[in-house]
């Protein structure tokens, strides 16, 4: 008898294990920032949080979001990697007054957990083409394809397909309110405190979440990845493209490897890099070098106010133009363009910098040296004694050391400074003064 109680409690030991879940994560809630323009480095942050999560054995990852949109190759990503994470995930769009649109709309939906905050929107995810008008095939293949990514995500976290398509198709938004009501969302929560204790006990998939508790870890970019998402801002990525032609134009004015042509080279590059992850036109790229080469034109020709009033032509052209792709593009991606106030900043600041401050260096820069030796070169003067080569001359009442690059001069002679070598003039006997003094 015994025996086979023995039996028949290690068979229901046994069937407990295998039903009920192993996992015991004994780790931290991390919590992610996104704030901004979708982007690959903000894909890389999300990378790298998971993967610390899963490192660390976490309850749970929070991500929170506040964006317009951003870069679909990114957003495709950043959704890979939220449907195949290994570790719970919950988007949290917050605080009040935030958005997910666009991008944001793929990221929310793709969580194990969509929570909003009071008064945040969702939504507005309809391809838009700026700067030209597409066909309606076109069109109608890039809206599909959204769609279809939309439905898929939603219909594999449970949540309301329908409109996530009608958010593609129609572009219409919701509230985080009207959001949960047509069960977009999984909750609304006050703050990050009232996230977790809404998710104390909530079910995902096999695991049941008990962040309570536990240890809150913020993990936020790292001073690189900061650093490379405040330049994608595009009125950023656009100041250090106008940085660097400033300072490339002052290398031109004064040529020779100075700190201006250091930081033109480290402007450009850095811009680029920005430009990079951003929805460029590259013919606007095309424009705004005309420009930079009618101004060095300008500044080093006698036709300085002419040429740099044209100059300004293709560069606010190419300004207005730099964020205008001329094709369709991805339902992602927000309305992405530089403020008009600041193009004409930087049209009047590279205008009259070139016309007044660069315009003087190089004015200045041709000028004779005005102190030192190398002031004497060309002037006149008397030799002491003879020079044969060296000996003493007198310039402008001063006695100098002097070699003679022209053969014997006697004493008394009138000569001419020609270079400068050391201490030490080179003169020649002036011709002028000696016809002069034979007539």
């Amino acid at each position: 008898m015994k025996r086979k109680l023995l039996g028949v409690t290690l068979v229901a030991l046994v069937t407990l294990i295998g039903v009920v879940p192993l996992r015991a994560a004994s780790g931290p809630v991390l919590i992610l920032e996104i704030e901004g323009v979708i982007n690959p480095l903000t894909t890389r942050y999300l990378e790298r949080g998971l993967r610390m999560a899963q490192q660390q054995d976490a309850e749970l990852v929070v991500i929170t979001l506040d964006t317009p949109g951003g870069l679909e190759t990114a957003m495709r990503e950043m959704v890979q990697l939220l449907l195949d994470a290994a570790v719970p995930t919950a988007v949290y769009v917050t605080p009040g007054g935030a958005r997910a649109t666009s991008a944001g709309l793929f990221i929310l939906m793709a969580a194990d957990v969509a929570a909003m905050a009071p008064a945040t929107q969702v939504g507005a995810a309809h391809p838009v083409p700026l700067g030209a008008e597409i066909d309606e095939i076109t069109s109608a293949k890039a809206t599909s394809d959204a769609a279809a990514l939309v439905r898929g995500i939603a219909v594999a976290r449970g949540r309301n397909a329908e409109w996530a398509e009608s958010a593609v198709r129609e572009n219409v938004s919701v509230t985080s309110e009207e959001a949960l009501e047509i069960n977009v969302i999984d909750l609304i929560a006050r703050d990050l405190n009232d996230l977790l204790r809404q998710l104390q006990g909530r079910s995902v998939g096999d695991i049941t979440l008990e962040p309570l508790g536990r240890t809150v870890e913020e993990t936020p970019m790292n001073v690189g990845e900061r650093f490379f998402h405040v330049i994608t801002e595009p009125n950023i990525a656009y100041l250090l493209l106008s940085l660097g032609t400033l300072l490339l134009l002052a290398e031109v004015a004064d040529p020779g490897l100075s700190i201006a042509g250091i930081g033109s080279a480290v402007a450009y590059i850095v811009a680029f890099l920005a430009l990079g992850n951003l929805p460029v036109n590259w013919a606007g790229i095309a424009l705004l070098a005309v420009s930079v080469i009618l101004f060095a034109v300008a500044l080093l020709t006698d036709t300085e106010a002419i040429v740099s009033l044209a100059a300004l032509i293709p560069f606010v052209m190419g300004s207005l133009l730099l964020f205008v792709p001329f094709e369709p593009i991805s339902p992602s991606l927000p309305m992405v363009r530089v403020s008009p106030w600041l193009i004409g900043l930087m049209a009047a600041a590279i205008f009259g910098f070139s016309l007044v401050v660069l315009r003087a260096i190089l004015v200045a820069s041709r000028r004779p040296p005005q102190s030192g030796a190398q002031r004497l070169v060309g002037w006149t003067g008397t030799a002491l004694t003879d020079l044969a080569p060296t000996g003493q001359v007198r310039v402008d009442r001063q006695d100098w050391s002097a070699i003679s690059d022209g053969g014997r001069i006697p004493s008394g002679s009138v000569i001419r400074v020609t270079g400068v070598t050391g201490v030490r003039l080179e003169v020649a006997l002036d011709e002028t003064a000696q016809a002069d003094g034979e007539a």
